[in-house]
């Protein structure tokens, strides 16, 4: 390799290593806080019967979460053992002449063969929801809902693979940098749109001020406080109970399609103090930043499995290429090859990407209880109360094992977020805010 190209690969794996870090670093209120939430195990619980459901569904979740990785690398293996994506090639070959259709034909097949291959896992996922009262959609929605996932996934993933193909004709020994851009550019599209084209698909949305003035007066309260711009009418609720019973809210896109979006389930069971509590956390996302640091991040991250998964795939070629009928790059079923590679990546690279996610949730968290103070009586109370209702609604287990939120854990546990809501109050001893100025 080239030498610029061995100082990129390493200033990406450095920054990627130390992502955790990029949020702003731990006063020293908020370092007690959580040496105190450390030791509480109090601050969330739930009654014998709901822990047992708990403890069951975490299990549950755990054996899906692992066992889903492993066979996403395993079924693939299957695939390339039984020659099944040269078979799709010729297929596809057979059927036309042109390219841009070989494509489109032969990522249907495959694309259809890996679900057709997953179906039991997602089968088995959505009936976990329905047996522990976590969702509500019937079969056939949920049935549909799938199709149009499959479709969305097939048509975007047909034209990046068309892409792809392309760069690798030209640049063979370097295809992982130059396909980078486009795939960069696909995700800044595909975050942009996805409020808009992609969410309403999905779930249906109403504006808040439409249904709720009330609620939005109050919330706005919390964005004056914040000081950021964040009109009513970005502010939106989803019909999520005619699908699920878990509470939650989000936010997401950029620019003009930058919305925040309350649930309806969170509406209806948590107080205005918790909405506004819940409501601080998300725009706290918006305030530092964390969705333009999720797109850097997503973008070293790729280079990275970019890098690693052509290399893979080269040895992979080289010592299997043959068993698998699949002697070149430049050829249809390299695809699945490459799939292997970057599913292994994924999986392991989980711990990297999860530690970051819980990184910007707890700032969140942190902006969130500063952004309240003054607007709700109790701040601490309110924060804690409004962690105990989320983790009940989702049956979250406060005995989780260690090492599994380690790996899986995109947030902070529940337990540790309403121990640290309970402890971190620096208006007590006269320090100042994080995020806020006195």
């Amino acid at each position: 390799m080239r030498l610029r190209t061995i100082f990129l690969l390493v200033v990406a794996l450095a920054a990627l290593l130390t992502a955790p870090h990029w949020v702003k670093g731990t006063t020293a209120t908020e370092a007690q806080a959580l040496y105190e939430a450390a030791h509480n195990t109090s601050a969330y619980t739930l009654s014998p019967a709901k822990l047992k459901q708990a403890e069951g569904l975490f299990r549950m979740r755990t054996i899906l979460y692992f066992g889903g990785g492993a066979w996403s690398i395993l079924e693939l293996l299957f695939l390339l053992g039984l020659r099944v994506p040269p078979r799709l090639r010729d297929i596809a070959a057979r059927a036309t002449d042109n390219r841009l259709g070989q494509c489109f034909l032969f990522t249907l097949l495959l694309f259809g063969a890996i679900a057709v291959l997953d179906a039991p896992l997602y089968v088995y996922g959505h009936h976990l929801g329905l047996a522990y009262g976590l969702s509500v959609q019937h079969w056939p929605s949920w049935w549909w809902d799938q199709l149009k996932s499959f479709l969305l996934t097939w048509i975007v993933g047909g034209m990046l693979v068309m892409v792809l193909f392309w760069v690798i004709r030209r640049s063979p020994g370097r295809w992982w940098m130059w396909f980078w851009v486009p795939a960069m550019v696909a995700v800044l599209f595909g975050v942009f749109l996805a409020p808009v084209l992609v969410d309403p698909l999905f779930n249906k949305f109403e504006p808040l001020q439409q249904s709720n003035p009330a609620l939005v007066a109050q919330l706005e309260r919390v964005v004056a406080r914040s000081g950021i711009s964040l009109p009513p009418d970005r502010m939106f609720y989803m019909r999520a109970s005619s699908k699920v019973t878990g509470l939650n809210a989000y936010v997401t896109g950029f620019g003009p399609s930058k919305r925040l979006v309350l649930w309806d389930t969170t509406i209806k069971e948590a107080t205005p103090d918790e909405l506004s509590s819940v409501f601080g956390h998300e725009l706290g996302h918006y305030a530092l930043h964390h969705i333009a640091l999720g797109l850097v991040f997503t973008g070293l991250l790729l280079l990275v499995a970019f890098f690693v998964g052509q290399k893979l795939t080269e040895w992979a070629l080289r010592r299997y290429g043959s068993r698998w009928g699949i002697l070149s790059p430049n050829d249809w079923a390299f695809l699945a090859v490459l799939l292997l590679a970057l599913n292994t990546l994924s999986f392991f690279s989980a711990p990297i990407e999860n530690a970051f996610s819980r990184s910007i949730e707890h700032a969140a968290d942190v902006y969130g209880q500063e952004a309240i103070h003054g607007i709700v009586a109790d701040p601490q109370a309110v924060t804690q109360q409004a962690f105990q209702r989320l983790g009940e609604a989702s049956l979250e287990d406060p005995r989780a094992h260690p090492f599994v939120e380690f790996w899986t854990g995109s947030h902070p546990s529940i337990e540790s977020r309403a121990a640290f809501a309970a402890a971190y109050n620096p208006w007590a001893t006269g320090e100042h805010p994080k995020y806020f100025s006195p």
